[in-house]
C-alpha cells in the first residue's frame, strides 16, 4: 500500500490487524465495537485507516494482560 498521501500516524486496518495479531473477522469486530477511531482515506474512500497509536495502545494493553 502506498504510504506517501497519508500521514504517517495512520495506518490500514490490514496494517493494524497484522500489528495485533487477529484474524480479518476480529477486526471488522473491534472496528464496530468503536474499538478505535476510523478514518477514509481521502483518495480511496474504500480503504479504512486506524491511528497507529491506538492500535499500539491495544498491543500494549494485551500484552500486559496476559
Amino acid at each position: 500500500m502506498n504510504n506517501i498521501n497519508r500521514p504517517d500516524d495512520l495506518i490500514s486496518t490490514t496494517e493494524a490487524r497484522k500489528l495485533l495479531g487477529v484474524s480479518t473477522v476480529k477486526m471488522t469486530q473491534l472496528i464496530k465495537h468503536g474499538v478505535f477511531t476510523v478514518y477514509t482515506d481521502l483518495l480511496d474512500r474504500r480503504v479504512k485507516l486506524i491511528n497507529r497509536a491506538e492500535v499500539e495502545a491495544l498491543k500494549h494493553r494485551s500484552v500486559k494482560a496476559a
